[in-house]
This record gives structure tokens, sequence and C-alpha cells, in this order.
């Protein structure tokens, strides 16, 4: 769950989402688009449970589901299926798989498609703020008595004259904007070092991370990554944190994969169910 200027995306949606949802106290009614990367099990099969429990909840708000284009027919068909009467719409869009693409935008955010490459279509998603204007510093208008009618005007770039004609400059009557946060989902993927170029500044980049060095070839068969290769791209690409995860059962202690990924890039860190990160 991914939660930005009061509202929520939900990145995939395993078996057991819902009840998840309820653990970590999440409102059913914040939530507004769901993204879903790939259609393998362990990332779309709580989708229908969850939408068919929005229903019995009484949802009205529509529900938009941005998937590889062939979930929309089947989605489609587990609706009518399993359901009656839903109560919402389920608005369906389909991702290209293969291009880097805007698939949603508002005022203030926007999602774009990151293409990856695994045993079927994938993609990740960009999460990304849009600047915003800079703050008012209330002081400087008090002490030159700036009518809050030119607030707008200054935040967009106006100066202020005052009555004996001195000009104050729009710097020192504003504080810079809040820097724009990132968010980059990197779901299932083969390790792909041009992937860096895409990810450049990114605040905060999760990132597969199924194998250790010591399973490359289990990596290279399944078109996964392991640690090691998620920090380098983690790395080039200059972010401030790296996020692991989809660790392989085959790890009992994932701090195996951790280190690895440390002697590569320092801010890495484990994610595990219910942990909250500050992008």
């Amino acid at each position: 769950m991914v939660e930005v200027r009061e509202k929520v995306f939900m990145l995939d949606c395993a078996e057991g989402t819902q009840m998840q949802l309820r653990r970590c106290r999440v409102r059913f009614t914040k939530l507004s688009h769901v993204f879903i990367t790939h259609l393998h099990g362990d990332h779309c099969f709580g989708l229908i449970g969850m939408i068919s429990t929005f229903g019995l909840l009484g949802r009205t708000a529509t529900l938009h589901v941005h998937a590889p284009e062939a979930l929309g027919p089947e989605l489609d068909h587990q609706i009518k299926f399993y359901t009656h009467d839903l109560g919402f719409k389920m608005e369906f869009h389909p991702v290209d798989t293969k291009v880097r693409q805007v698939v949603y935008e508002d005022k203030g955010t926007k999602v774009e498609s990151i293409p990856l490459e695994h045993r079927v279509p994938c993609c990740g998603y960009l999460i990304s703020e849009k600047s915003t204007l800079p703050h008012i510093r209330p002081d400087m208008l008090d002490f030159y008595q700036i009518p809050k009618s030119q607030v707008n005007n200054i935040k967009n770039g106006a100066g202020w004259t005052t009555p004996d004609g001195e000009v104050i400059p729009h710097e020192r009557l504003v504080r810079p904007a809040d820097p724009v946060r990132s968010y980059a989902y990197i779901s299932d993927t083969r390790y792909l070092p041009q992937l860096a170029e895409q990810l450049k500044g990114v605040s905060t980049l999760y990132h597969e991370s199924t194998y250790g060095e010591d399973r490359l070839s289990s990596a290279e068969k399944y078109c996964h990554s392991t640690a090691r290769q998620a920090a380098l791209v983690a790395s080039t690409a200059g972010v401030e944190k790296l996020l692991l995860g989809h660790y392989s059962s085959r790890y009992d202690d994932e701090n195996v994969l951790l280190a690895e990924a440390k002697k590569v890039f320092e801010k890495s860190f484990l994610t595990n169910e219910m942990d909250v990160f500050d992008v």
C-alpha cells in the first residue's frame, strides 16, 4: 500500500490481501487504484475476493484496476460469475507492459509503468509527486503588510512593491517548496542493469530480491534478481533507500540477502509484513 497526498494505492493483490488490509487498519473506502504488475497468482489471486468484499460492505466509489490487458476479460468473467449486483463500478485500465507510459495522473501525482522482463508480461510502477508551489513566509507578509489577496501571486513568482516604492523580491517572501518524493516498485524481473537509467533519483526503490548469489543460476533460469543485483540497480540509480522483498522460501534467514545487498548499497532494508516505511 502506498499513501500519497491522502490517496491510497495498492501495488499487486496477493491471496489474503483483504485480511491484511484489516490488520493494518487501512480503510477499504480509501483505496481507489490497484496496480497489478503481472498475472502470477502471488500477485493477483486476492483481487476478486477483495472486490467481492467491497461490494458486500456497500462500497459505492469506483475502483480502478490497472493491469496487463489479459486480466481484463478474466476479471470481468469472475465478477459476473461470483458476484451479483456489485453496487459499485470496477473500471479496468489495460497496461502495455512493453513500454514506459503514464497510467494514472491527477493534479498532484503521476504513476508510470516500467517495463520489466519476467516469464510472463510484467511491469513495475513509478509513483511520483508533482512539484508544489513554494511556501509563503507569514512573518514577511506581516512585516510588509502584504494583503492576503496577493498570496497566490507571490507563490507563483511575483514580488511585492511597498507603498514607498521598495521592491521586495519573490525569494524573500517564500520558503522553498517541499522536495518531491517518488516510489518505484520493481516487481518480478531478471537483473536489468539498464533499469537504473529509468530510476534516477528515486526516493525509495522496492526491488525484488528473490535469491542470494548462491543461487544466481536459479535467478537467471526463473527470471528473478538477487539481492546484490537489486543493490547494483539502486546504487547506479542513486536512490535514497532500497527495500528488498519477494524472498525465496529457501532462505530461513533473509539477513543473508540483506548482508549481500549492503555490501553494494548501504541503505538497504528488508521488508516484512506490516512494515511501514516513510518515503
